[in-house]
């Protein structure tokens, strides 16, 4: 297992645009428009890493999961965007292994938050369904998760909750804003 740059003419930047398709479908409804994004995220001012293994027999190698990051703010914030693991290798620290890879290279450059946002569009959080006005931040101090929401995962990670889109994905699907301090205070 190795973790790898994507960049412009990778070979396994097809199967990056192929999990985004698959495994995030609200976001890239097709292998065209998961393309595109994959492109976009291997631009030098952006941050694009690969979980590879090695193939079969000498084939070429599988990626297992990706993630990328831009910059927000310049010189200390960065979105975490996107994270995906292949379908079947949910809960092998693949996911863990590229935040924890990411948040080192974005360290180097001299990052001192990075920042994601979590969308509740199946209704796994206490944030989902319900009108989240006219105090969002109230419904925020109380988030639980239903159904095992990807929040969960980040806050393991050290990210915490730090806002909340009501509605960011039609009415009562929020976006959930999470954030972590990666630099020395």
């Amino acid at each position: 297992m190795a973790i790898v740059d994507l960049t412009p003419g990778h070979p396994l930047l097809d199967q990056a645009a192929e999990l985004l398709a698959d495994r995030l479908p609200a976001g890239w409804s097709d292998l065209d428009a998961a393309r595109e994004e994959v492109w976009d995220m291997t631009d030098p001012s952006r941050v694009a890493r690969g979980y590879t293994e090695p193939g079969v027999d000498g084939g070429p190698d599988r990626l297992l999961g990706w993630i990328g990051a831009l910059e927000m703010y310049p010189g200390h914030v960065w979105e975490l965007h996107p994270l995906v693991v292949r379908r079947g290798h949910d809960r092998r620290g693949i996911g863990r292994a590229l935040v924890l890879d990411l948040e080192e290279q974005l360290r180097r450059r001299g990052v001192h938050t990075v920042f994601l946002g979590s969308d509740d569009e199946h209704g796994q959080t206490s944030l989902a369904d319900v009108d989240l006005w006219p105090d969002p931040l109230a419904h925020l101090a109380r988030l639980v998760d239903r159904a095992g929401h990807p929040f969960g995962f980040y806050v393991k990670m050290g990210y915490r909750p730090v806002g909340v889109v009501p509605d960011a994905n039609g009415p009562g699907k929020p976006d959930i804003l999470l954030a972590r301090r990666i630099a020395d205070p």
